[in-house]
């Protein structure tokens, strides 16, 4: 228990830290957006008496960032080299059949991944100002295990077939949505469906690529399976928007799922 609450703390630090980060790039002499991000940093202040305050705030801004990209390439990170496609783990991996310091392995694994594939996603829909939470990646892999351990067992039982993957690609976008792991600015674009149809475009291609590792023949993923997830989810997005305002999201997803991915390679 302690274990898992010294986890939690370390997560939420994390995320915490990368806000932080955030602001401290954007407020950046050489950078584009600074001057709002100090006016809006510094507007419940009194008036400053001299003049300038912008500029050395954020050439301030720079040698902190400066000094804390030093310090980070002192410091072992675990993160994959290049995120990719090949970065995918199938949904056995993520939700494996063990014990506590397997299921802990996973979730840190898990966690890492959406955390690392979500930014490619961004990147790859053009999306920017956005903030992912590793912290809630966390609670999507718990809610898994809490409320989905029918389809996790029906997973790993052997034999296991395309309508199950495809159930638990479900409940994962489903736990997903939930959980919010990616926060948009207030400049995002207005979306249909009660704001999540921006959430799905980030989101669908993940469910889609853990789907697609886990039916793969050979174990292999390839290169561009996150690009294919993202397409075909783009292509099927109004339909899986649909899916997920109904009454039971799962199983109107499911149907969604299968079919891309007994078609996808």
């Amino acid at each position: 228990m302690l274990r898992q609450i010294s986890e939690d703390v370390r997560v939420n630090l994390k995320d915490r830290l990368r806000e932080v980060r955030e602001i401290i790039r954007q407020s950046r002499h050489d950078g584009s957006g600074h001057a709002s991000v100090l006016r809006e940093a510094t507007s419940h202040l009194p008036p400053f008496p001299g003049k300038g305050i912008e500029g050395l705030l954020s050439h301030a801004a720079s040698a902190v960032d400066e000094a804390l990209s030093i310090a980070e390439s002192f410091v072992p990170h675990e993160r994959p080299i290049k995120v990719d496609g090949t970065t995918v783990k199938g949904l056995g991996t993520y939700f494996p059949v063990g014990n506590e310091d397997r299921q802990l392995s996973a979730e840190r694994l898990f966690r890492r991944d959406m955390y690392y594939l979500t930014k490619a996603v961004l990147a790859g829909l053009n999306i920017d100002n956005a903030r992912i939470h590793e912290a809630d990646f966390a609670a999507v892999h718990a809610t898994m295990r809490k409320r989905h351990g029918e389809l996790l067992a029906a997973l790993a039982a052997p034999g296991a077939g395309l309508q199950a993957i495809a159930a638990t690609c479900s409940a994962l976008l489903v736990e997903c949505l939930n959980q919010r792991p990616v926060r948009f600015a207030e400049t995002a674009p207005e979306t249909p469906a009660g704001g999540r149809a921006l959430d799905i475009s980030c989101l669908a291609p993940l469910a889609l690529a853990c789907g697609l590792a886990t039916t793969g023949r050979d174990g292999a993923p390839e290169p561009d399976m996150l690009e294919i997830a993202i397409l075909a989810a783009d292509i099927r997005h109004d339909r899986i928007v649909q899916a997920c305002a109904k009454a039971s999201p799962i199983d109107e997803l499911t149907p969604v799922f299968a079919t891309l991915l007994a078609h996808l390679p």
